[in-house]
């Protein structure tokens, strides 16, 4: 694993390799040396060296990746790279790495990893195979495929199977989950892809992973089947900024139809092949009880959110051990059924692994179910959600920067978090804050774009208060103008789908140009479908406001619906507004405000990627002119031209 490096410290030969003459102006074609990237690598390479913690807010432009890649690589040690962005991971891993690679000069191993549920299990996919109730409902083509795929991947990563589609129904039967997974006493376990994945990266300089992955990994690792990150000595932490939402959602706790269903159905093909004998009687009615007791609880659930309070979120609703009074009773019905099946699990004569592990699934869920039943641990927020047809109980923690600090930055040599948007007004008080950073060093980069050349900030000088029921028709006309001046291009985002729908309906019709909208069509084949037209229009919510890159002249507009505050009806933003206030602190001073700009910040950051591109940034909500808050957005943004004249754009368009 350790590599022979040369004697001279890591900031000398890191700052030589971005000299103008240096290997990277060498070997890579589009090199060009900037200040800011140089003086972050050193930074990097420095807190590399004397095991700190590194806080590095680098503007669009900077080129930030190289700046801890460089370092990353010639440090000799592991170092773990984690993305927020599948495509920020990819480029990484298959662009980078590779360029980087030949231009040092140094021998280094990369292992590329995704979440356990992307990989095939060889051992489901034989069980799922041998088992005639399962094939009856897949059609022999799609078997035939994952068969041969199975025999020749290297990988076993879902991705390869471009000839099949993205929402497979048979891929959560055969997937390589955790709560599937029976360890060394598999007897696929040699060629499993998962270990094997693990086998590689254990053996790798650097590691290239997630956020997701870097938060379900570490929320199990208690399992000693469940982790597959190795020990790594460096941790590089890109696109920070959305670290506290992913932990947010990994270190809960959750029950859910979806996870009944696959619990019972896992239990029933192991029936139906014949895995439990002596006791398939007793299994079957445990797991029929386990289905019914389960259906009940959950059409509990679904009343209980109907008589929510209104304002408590578009899809979720807290809920207290009050609200969840009448759910007690199928509650405890519930989980006395699942203690039913562990309990005649266990005592069965010598059965299988994989029966065991539903004995285990079902006590884990049990425990679960009773801790969400109770709504009682006070550094918790418990609520209702429904999402398809999918209905969840769920327990998310309030404050994730004990955990964040415990599970990561405590685990590591040295830390270096890093996105275009961590500081507010020129402070890191707000990330050091969520992510629970004591001690750091921080480092401020500004964008090396030229916005005011590049871009121009539309502020409509006329528009309804955003919480009126005028404001979605204003909007649908401003939308129109800007557009018929921009030639479509544009990305619309929007906090809330009222909103875009009044607008979509103001912009069909009146627009000679492509409008597509999120929810129509997957979002990877949105963006495709955006880049390729060449003159669409976007219509779309939060999903879009980060992490999506359009260079060139497809993009030439973004507008904002509305500042990006987080809904205070969410029950996890109600919960941490109340936690902050309880505190006698100011919430919308703390946490609502500083969320708003970084949000506002990654939205608008959409349109300039690249040095040659211009662009319209275009803000509809006049509270960003009439509250005293509003100046504290506008400090925020590019330092573009600010004008509330479409003229001024027009002008802006043709030069």
């Amino acid at each position: 694993m350790s590599r022979a490096l040369p004697a001279s410290s890591l900031c000398e030969r890191v700052d030589a390799v971005f000299d103008e003459d240096g290997p990277l102006a060498r070997a890579v074609a589009e090199f060009e040396p900037r200040p800011g990237q140089r003086e972050m690598a050193r930074e990097v390479a420095a807190a590399i060296e004397a095991g700190r913690v590194l806080l590095a807010e680098a503007g669009t432009g900077t080129g930030k990746t190289l700046a801890y890649l460089v370092p990353a690589i010639l440090s000799g040690r592991r170092v773990l790279i984690s993305t927020g962005t599948k495509n920020l991971q990819e480029q990484i891993f298959f662009k980078d790495l590779p360029e980087l690679q030949a231009a040092l000069g140094v021998p280094f191993r990369a292992t590329y990893m995704k979440g356990r549920g992307n990989y095939l299990c060889l051992h489901r996919f034989d069980t799922f195979r041998d088992n005639p109730l399962s094939m009856a409902f897949v059609e022999p083509e799609v078997v035939e495929a994952l068969s041969s795929w199975a025999a020749r991947t290297g990988t076993g990563d879902r991705a390869e199977l471009e000839d099949l589609p993205e929402d497979l129904g048979i891929w959560p039967e055969i997937a390589a989950t955790s709560e599937n997974c029976v360890g060394s006493s598999c007897p696929r376990y040699q060629d499993c892809f998962v270990t094997r994945m693990r086998q590689r990266a254990a053996e790798s300089d650097l590691v290239v992973v997630n956020h997701h992955l870097l938060c379900a990994d570490a929320a199990v690792r208690q399992d000693a089947y469940g982790e597959v990150i190795p020990e790594c000595h460096v941790a590089v932490i890109d696109e920070a900024h959305q670290l506290e939402d992913v932990a947010t959602q990994y270190f809960g706790v959750s029950v859910s139809t979806y996870r009944v269903e696959e619990l019972v159905r896992d239990a029933e093909r192991l029936l139906a092949m014949g895995a439990v004998k002596a006791d398939a009687q007793d299994v079957r009615r445990a797991v029929n009880r386990v289905q019914d007791c389960g259906a009940r609880f959950f059409q509990t659930l679904l009343a209980v959110r109907a008589g929510g309070r209104p304002g408590s979120g578009d899809d979720r609703t807290r809920v207290s051990p009050e609200s969840l009074a009448d759910a007690a009773a199928p509650g405890a019905s519930f989980a006395e059924a699942l203690d039913a099946l562990q309990g005649v699990v266990v005592l069965g004569r010598e059965l299988p692994e994989d029966v065991q592990a539903i004995a285990r699934r079902a006590a884990e869920l049990r425990d679960q179910l009773k801790f969400l039943l109770r709504a009682a641990d006070p550094d918790f927020v418990y609520y209702l959600e429904a999402r398809g047809r999918g209905v969840f109980l769920r327990a998310s923690p309030i404050d994730v920067s004990s955990i964040v600090r415990e599970v990561l930055l405590e685990r590591m040599q040295a830390t270096i978090l890093t996105s275009a948007t961590l500081s507010v007004a020129g402070s890191f008080a707000y990330v050091r804050g969520r992510l629970g950073v004591r001690e750091a060093e921080e480092l401020r980069l500004p964008s090396e774009f030229d916005y005011p050349s590049q871009a121009i900030l539309y502020l409509p000088a006329r528009m309804p208060d955003p919480r009126s029921p005028a404001f979605g028709e204003a909007a649908g006309r401003e939308v129109v103008e800007i557009l018929r001046r921009t030639e479509g291009r544009a990305f619309v985002l929007f906090t809330s789908y009222a909103v875009l729908r009044e607008v979509e309906r103001a912009v069909t019709g009146a627009l000679d140009y492509p409008v597509l909208v999120q929810g129509t069509l997957p979002r990877t084949v949105l963006l495709r479908r955006f880049r390729s037209l060449g003159n669409a229009v976007l219509l779309a919510t939060s999903s879009f406001w980060q992490g999506v890159d359009v260079v060139g002249e497809a993009l030439s507009c973004v507008i904002v619906d509305k500042l990006p505050f987080a809904s205070p009806g969410d029950p996890i933003t109600a919960a941490r507004i109340q936690a902050i206030n309880g505190r006698g602190e100011s919430a919308f001073e703390e946490y609502q405000l500083p969320l708003a700009i970084l949000t506002l910040q990654q939205g608008l950051g959409r349109l300039i990627r690249h040095r040659r591109d211009r662009g319209v940034l275009a803000v509809l909500d006049p509270r960003i002119r009439t509250k005293s808050y509003g100046a504290r957005f506008l400090e925020a943004l590019p330092p573009a031209p600010v004008t509330s004249r479409l003229q001024d754009v027009e002008r802006f368009l043709r030069s």
